[in-house]
């Protein structure tokens, strides 16, 4: 992995069950995008099983990593949120949302144990994720006249950006998008045609 692309799990709902002294943990796992998105899909899960005792939850958010949030939904402090962004963490992902609901057996399983409970549970939906690796890409708007169009499509047949749009007309106009970590060599080779020294 390079600092220009990141993991995050597919569209398909990722579902683990764990169950210890009689309380059972379901574990589902989503792809979200935004933190309101993850708050209406735990809004859902609360009103499915509105009959459970805690709802918890974790996201993380951003290619960057650094939006995230965990709710122990009234387990003791820690015990429920922090080891479900733990296994997020510990499997170096984003734009995910984990939620476990616990039914309780009426045995309590003592701070450790509900640790290892959250944990198992939200690691058993990672695994029944697809994690899928993305780009992190930079958009590069570039004009130039109509003669110019051989030399900025050699440059795109080199470097191989993703054309977003292009439009020729007395200005012509293209839109890149190109990896991150390639975005600077695009932009130079194309401020380099504009002042007419490109190879």
């Amino acid at each position: 992995m390079t600092d220009d692309s990141f993991l995050t799990i597919g569209k398909k709902k990722g579902e683990g069950y764990y169950t210890e002294k009689r309380s059972k943990f379901l574990a589902f796992s989503h792809h979200v995008e935004t933190a309101d998105q993850a708050k209406e899909i735990v809004a859902e899960y609360r009103k499915k099983y509105f009959d459970a005792r805690h709802v918890c939850w974790a996201y993380m958010l951003g290619a960057e990593r650094n939006d995230f949030r965990a709710n122990d939904d009234g387990e003791p402090s820690s015990t429920a949120g922090k080891p479900i962004l733990g296994q997020i963490n510990s499997h170096n992902l984003t734009n995910i949302l984990i939620v476990v609901i616990r039914y309780y057996g009426g045995v309590n399983l003592g701070t450790s144990g509900l640790i290892v409970a959250y944990r198992t549970a939200a690691a058993l939906a990672i695994d029944d994720s697809d994690i899928e690796e993305c780009i992190v890409e930079e958009i590069i708007d570039y004009s130039f006249t109509y003669v110019m169009m051989n030399d900025v499509m050699k440059i795109v047949k080199d470097m191989q950006p993703r054309i977003v749009s292009q439009n020729y007309d007395n200005t012509c106009e293209i839109r890149l998008a190109i990896r991150k970590s390639q975005a600077e060599a695009l932009r130079k080779r194309l401020s380099k045609l504009s002042f007419g020294n490109e190879e």
